[in-house]
């Protein structure tokens, strides 16, 4: 299948690697279809191109690459929405933005609360909105040791 992206110009890909958002992305619900594209020079970010519409595109990243573990619950209605078997075929995707602060420094942030969740086997997603979410944060450091007296 040949499709034509703003950022990739043309490209031929796999009809077998689209991922299908039923509902869309909030903001966005009349686009469904999507392909995810490496990032050149970047093991972290990729670009979730719309194949709706070539001028739109996300930057995305796995959240464990910022060691960021999420534990939420899907509701039975989400569960048929991305034909989920296995819990193991889950993949969580952030949305990137990238801001500048009041020093003209690029900043980039991610809302937290709003995980892409793909199906990696029936390759149907959506975008979890979470008011109420835990995460936790794996530090790469250490912690240093604490000595603590008895009283």
């Amino acid at each position: 299948m040949e499709i034509r992206t703003r950022l990739f110009g043309e490209q031929i890909i796999d009809p077998d690697t689209i991922i299908t958002f039923p509902n869309g992305i909030p903001g966005f619900e009349d686009k469904h279809s999507y392909k995810l594209f490496a990032q050149e020079g970047s093991e972290v970010t990729f670009w979730l191109q719309s194949l709706d519409d070539e001028e739109l595109g996300f930057s995305v990243a796995d959240p464990i690459h910022f060691k960021i573990n999420y534990l939420f619950e899907l509701s039975d209605e989400e569960e048929q929405l991305l034909q989920l078997d296995d819990i193991n075929d889950l993949m969580l995707l952030l949305i990137l933005q990238k801001n500048k602060n009041s020093n003209e420094q690029p900043v980039i942030k991610s809302t937290l609360n709003a995980p892409l969740v793909i199906n990696t086997k029936s390759r149907l997603a959506m975008q979890k909105i979470m008011p109420h979410y835990e995460q936790s944060i794996t530090l790469i450091q250490q912690a240093p040791e604490i000595n603590v007296t008895e009283a």
